[in-house]
Order: C-alpha cells, then structure tokens, then sequence
C-alpha cells in the first residue's frame, strides 16, 4: 500500500510581483517598482513547505501548456513533490497571481484561476490512491468547491482547508473537513462579518464556534499570534517575535507545516507551534519558494526561541 503523508489538492500558479510604497486605495493607481516572476499558487507553496519539512507529498492540480505551465511542475518535482498528478492542460493559461507588495511586506493579490480553473472532481478520482493513502489531505479555495467536496469525500486521513481565498456570497464548507485554516480575514468573510468585528481572542473564539462542520479550527492572527479551537477548549498561541521583510508566503507555510506535523501523529497545539516557527522563518526571508525554511531550520529556530 502507498505510504504518503500528505496530498495536496490545489493551486499551481506563476506570481507577478511589484513592489508598491503603499497598497493601493479603492480606485487610486499607485507607481510600482520593477515585476518579478516565482513559482507559487497556494496549493504548491504549502506542498513545497510540507516536503522541505520532511513529508513525502503527492500534488493534485493542473497548469497550462503555455511556457510557465511544465516550468512550474518540474519544479515541485525537483522540490520532491511527486507530479504524477500534475496535468498540463492544452488550451489554457496557466494560473497567475498579480501581487503587489508594500515596504512592510503586507500584499494584495488578484488571482486569475487559468488551469486551476479546470481542476475537477474527475482529477481528483483519478488520483483516488493518492488521497486514499494520504494521511493527511490539505485542500485551499483556489480551486472549485466542487473539486474540494470530492477531495474531502476521497480521503481516507485528515482533512485540512485553508478556506483562501475566500469566496464572495459562498460560505458553505465541504463536509468531512477535520481541521479549518482560516486567518481572520476569512473567518470573517465565512460568516459574512467584517474582519474588524474579530478585534481579540474572545471576538475570534465566539465566530470560530459560528462555523458548522470542522471538529477544530487554528486561527491565523499574524502578529498576535494564532487561536487554536478543539471541541469545548480554546487557547491563544503567542507568535514569535521576528522582524518581518515579506509575508507572501507566510500562510501557505503555517498551513504546509501544520500538515506536516498533524501526519506525523503530533496533537494539534504542538502542530500549530511548529508551523508558527515555520512561518516566523518564512516572514524573515524575501520571495515565495524561497523563504521556506528546512527542518532543521525549525528545530534550530525552536531550540533558540523556547
């Protein structure tokens, strides 16, 4: 029988990144800096993190035939994601993600779907052994819901939906999801509130037990850390203290570790522990791909913080 950690059903995307002085208001045009291009798409960030974390992972997804389509799978293979469900699709773009970053590191992003667009459950029954096997399956919104319902219904292990982006008027989750990843501007727009009605911890624990379906949810706070909710219980763990340059890849990290360590049989709030290590070193470092760290760069950075 297969032995894998984790699948990763999700998003295969090319990044176009400008850097901007400030994040542009509704309806204001704002001067960049030059573009640069990575390697990115949610469901790939968080598959990349898992492995150089340690996990075996499996990708589900698909890219265009055009030139960043087969660029982009060959590169999840040379990270040690196996492709063999990787589809290059004729006749479509491959998904972008048009990123403007501020001199914080705080981003705006607008994603066009291309290929992942086209992800369906009929991709994901032909990868049935994958997800079958997997102990854990790690599910995001840059594909279809439909798409994700199969996923959920296919997996045998753990499921986990990083619920972003968020999906305007559609608040319904699949079933058979164990653990909810939103940040707080997603828990907010699943249950149609403002981000700002979540100001503190008893804010974000009262929406949390709003949402019908996940036995436990792990709330990403940035700075103020992340709110673990399981059953009756519910804990806020402090973040740690970094001096942040770029935070495009910070979820996708916190949701590839949380993943990574949830296979291996850790309990939830030493998941969440680890992963907000993970993220912390992410946030440090400038780019997607690239500021996500090794193993051994989070147990070192564990042993230096505890």
């Amino acid at each position: 029988m297969l032995d894998l950690a984790i699948a990763v059903v999700g998003s295969i995307s090319l990044d176009v990144v400008v850097p901007v002085p400030q994040l542009p208001m509704p309806g204001q045009a704002v001067l960049g800096g030059g573009q640069s291009r990575h390697h990115g798409g949610k469901g790939a960030n968080q598959a990349v993190a898992a492995t150089r974390l340690g996990s075996s992972v499996a990708m589900v997804g698909r890219v265009g035939a055009d030139e960043s389509g087969p660029a982009l799978a060959e590169a999840l293979a040379s990270d040690g994601v196996d492709i063999t469900h990787v589809t290059v699709t004729e006749g479509v773009p491959t998904g972008r993600a048009l990123i403007a970053i501020d001199p914080d590191g705080e981003n705006t992003v607008i994603i066009t779907p291309g290929g992942n667009g086209l992800l369906s459950p009929a991709d994901c029954e032909a990868a049935g052994d994958v997800i079958s096997a997997a102990r854990v399956t790690l599910l995001q919104q840059e594909v279809s819901y439909e798409t994700n319902t199969m996923a959920a219904h296919l997996a045998s292990g753990l499921v986990l939906l990083n619920p972003a982006p968020v999906r305007v008027g559609q608040s319904t989750l699949p079933e058979n999801v164990d653990v909810l990843l939103p940040g707080r501007s997603e828990l907010a727009g699943l249950l149609g509130l403002a981000p700002d009605r979540l100001a503190d911890f008893d804010d974000v624990v009262r929406a949390a037990r709003g949402v019908r379906g996940p036995g436990a949810l792990v709330v990403s706070l940035g700075s103020e850390g992340t709110v673990l909710i399981e059953g009756t219980t519910s804990k806020l763990i402090p973040p740690f203290a970094v001096d942040s340059v770029d935070m495009l890849a910070v979820a996708d990290c916190f949701c590839g570790a949380i993943a990574c360590t949830l296979a291996e049989g850790q309990t939830l709030e030493n998941a969440a522990v680890f992963a907000l290590a993970a993220s912390a070193i992410s946030a440090t470092r400038v780019g997607s791909r690239t500021s996500l760290p090794s193993r051994a760069e989070v147990e070192q950075f564990l042993t230096t913080h505890s």
